[in-house]
């Protein structure tokens, strides 16, 4: 780096650039400190200098950031944009994650309202509730609405019983089940044909790795399940599978010989 006994012509101290782009010293030492942007030269009495073409690379800083480019990638990119199809190329990408951002926060918002709709309907604070229906939103998971109905006691077997990764299998296979339930009852498959028990083992079996075979339970599930009008679409949904399911379940635990609803009562 060149020394210099006096500023020369066509360079400016720190504070001088400072102020000619609106930013502090403090700024421009710390971009010096991460290799974001050095300045040109340095006087004999050690102060560093800057030139206009050192303005246009800060300029590009400031662009950058503007844009959502965090300090790391755009100490990368300050290097490649040297033509406009750099320059294209650096904006597609920062398109790309600026989508993604819009997604993810778009899926927070619709949590956030969601969230907000199921507190004012429960007229109550319990935040392990809150708790569990944020995690079932960034799940995905739409029957989150069934959580306001159950109580603190089958939470906390819920809690206990599942974590995330086994939640989400569990209830990928509970909905492919009852979309394959749905489309039995509107084909008028009869609840005591072949097919429609074998779905209807499928899904007693289910009930059983739910509760972990805690017939207990069963009265509560029965009281949680119960829709006599449907609020929403999952709840229609289940609506058809209970209505569905009811004459067929009779008959699966007919050929049993025992009714497990019957024995816990």
């Amino acid at each position: 780096m060149a020394k210099y006994r006096a500023i020369p012509d066509g360079y400016m101290t720190v504070g001088e650039a400072a102020k000619k782009m609106g930013i502090t010293v403090r700024t421009l030492q710390y971009y010096d400190k991460e290799g974001l942007l050095s300045p040109s030269a340095e006087s004999a009495g050690g102060r560093r200098l800057y030139t206009d073409k050192d303005l246009i690379t800060l300029h590009q800083i400031a662009s950058l950031k503007s844009l959502g480019f965090s300090l790391n990638d755009i100490k990368q990119r300050l290097i490649s944009l040297e033509t406009p199809a750099d320059v294209a190329d650096a904006l597609a990408k920062q398109a790309d994650n600026i989508r993604r951002k819009i997604e993810q926060l778009t899926a927070s918002l619709t949590a956030v309202e969601r969230l907000k709709a199921e507190v004012l309907q429960m007229q109550t604070v319990n935040f392990k509730k809150y708790a569990d229906i944020i995690v079932n939103l960034q799940m995905n998971n739409d029957s989150y609405y069934l959580i306001k109905r159950f109580d603190d006691d089958t939470l906390d077997h819920i809690r206990k019983r599942f974590d995330k990764e086994s939640g989400l299998n569990f209830m990928d296979r509970f909905h492919c089940l009852s979309d394959e339930i749905v489309q039995l009852q509107k084909e008028h498959v009869p609840p005591e044909s072949e097919k429609c028990q074998q779905v209807v083992k499928e899904y007693w079996n289910l009930i059983m790795e739910f509760t972990n075979g805690d017939r207990n339970m069963l009265p509560k599930l029965m009281e949680i399940g119960n829709i006599d009008t449907a609020a929403n679409a999952w709840e229609e949904r289940q609506k058809t599978v209970n209505d569905y399911l009811e004459p067929a379940l009779q008959i699966y635990f007919s050929k049993l010989g025992a009714d497990p609803f019957e024995e816990v009562e």
